[in-house]
């Protein structure tokens, strides 16, 4: 029986920093999509003791060992070795029937799926993160924090294409189960945005101390990977743009469980039950009421006036109406009505879509014009360097 998970290393890439170091670019095989994470060799190094003290059994394949006096940056040949083993390594997990390593908090959230615990940072031989001053669920790596927000961006797309599907639900049920869909994505777009905050403060204060082996570099705690100001401020508007999506979104979707329950309303009778005297009222002269009331003397029935719209200027659709056709006018009017105030929905809907895009741009927009500046800034200050060279030799 072939196995619904399929897992590997394809490729390997160098981390951006002052010291590089290898990242492993895991590839899971969904039955869907295919969900990507990149993780460097300590976090393996965690993923390995954390399973370990949750089952209490070590996986059925050897971690590859460290190399204490060799790195696998510049050195293609130790790296492909690597790669191979911890492709193996995770291979053994999965292809495994005994499946209480897959089963575990440690592998769910070393992979970024969903119900992962974050058990991963619990080590069994008294290094553990928490004890090094990580909060639970802490991001450690600014290149899982980049992961978990491009998860948060999936759930904001998923919860506006929701919200694109609700205005065209036929029924009230299909209308509460597409907003209940929307609603979780944005909680756990929510959820997200304050983990990457709380972990962006701390990844922009917390630095160690230089190590020669990049191994032992977790990225943030206890390691030497710091980012810079500017990568913490770039960071700092991504999340301040999906969070203005969020409130946006979460806006729209009030406006639209509203609107849906002053529908329902205007489609009831007012919430007040019509006594038999005002129906009698209502419906006299044109209807049953009179004929019963005829048939019982034997006479013509004689028509009344109108109650509806008798007090009020009569319109040349209004004129030759009787008590129900002006009921079915109003209807009517109120249907066309509704339908407007969609349409009018529909196209606020599209501009706010072509604002955010436009939002978007600007950012982007913004960051290529810092980077051109700080690109300006180092060139004038290698010009300023020539001349006093030149300076020099005249």
């Amino acid at each position: 029986m072939p196995q619904p998970l399929q897992i590997s290393v394809p490729e390997t890439s160098l981390s951006s920093g002052d010291k590089p170091y290898t990242l492993y670019h895991v590839q899971l095989t969904l039955p869907i999509r295919i969900h990507e994470t990149s993780k460097r060799y300590s976090d393996f190094v965690d993923l390995h003791a954390a399973l370990v003290s949750q089952t209490g059994l070590p996986p059925p394949a050897t971690l590859p060992p460290k190399t204490w006096l060799r790195r696998t940056v510049g050195n293609p040949t130790l790296t492909e070795s690597r790669r191979h083993d911890l492709e193996v390594y995770l291979r053994a997990i999965v292809d495994t029937e005994d499946n209480r390593w897959r089963a575990s908090s440690a592998w769910r959230s070393f992979l970024n799926l969903p119900g992962g615990g974050g058990d991963l940072n619990n080590n069994s031989n008294g290094r553990t993160k928490q004890a090094m001053g990580v909060p639970q669920g802490m991001i450690t790596d600014p290149a899982q924090w980049l992961d978990v927000h491009r998860d948060v961006r999936t759930q904001i797309h998923n919860a506006r294409g929701l919200l694109k599907k609700r205005e065209g639900a036929q029924t009230a049920q299909e209308q509460h189960a597409v907003s209940a869909e929307a609603k979780a994505s944005l909680v756990r777009a929510a959820a997200g945005i304050a983990r990457l905050e709380d972990s962006l403060t701390a990844l922009s204060r917390k630095k160690g101390d230089d190590d020669d082996d990049d191994d032992d570099d977790d990225g943030g705690w206890g390691g030497n990977a710091k980012l810079g100001d500017g990568e913490i401020r770039r960071r700092k508007d991504l999340i301040g743009t999906s969070k203005k999506e969020i409130e946006s979104l979460e806006s729209s979707l009030k406006a639209l469980i509203v609107k849906n329950a002053g529908s329902m309303l205007n489609g009831s009778s007012g919430g007040a039950a019509a006594t038999s005297a005002d129906k009698e009222a209502l419906w006299k002269g044109t209807g049953a009421a009179s004929s019963s009331s005829s048939s019982s003397n034997g006479q013509r029935p004689q028509r009344s006036g109108r109650v509806l719209g008798g007090s009020f200027k009569e319109t040349d659709r209004t004129r030759e109406l009787n008590n129900t056709g002006v009921l079915q006018l109003q209807k009517q009017v109120m249907a066309e009505q509704e339908q407007d105030v969609l349409e009018i929905g529909k196209a606020v809907s599209r501009m706010k879509e072509m604002g955010i895009m436009i939002n978007e741009e600007l950012v982007v927009q913004n960051q290529m014009l810092d980077l051109t500046e700080q690109d300006v800034d180092r060139v004038g200050g290698k010009i300023a360097v020539a001349k006093k060279k030149i300076d020099k030799i005249s």
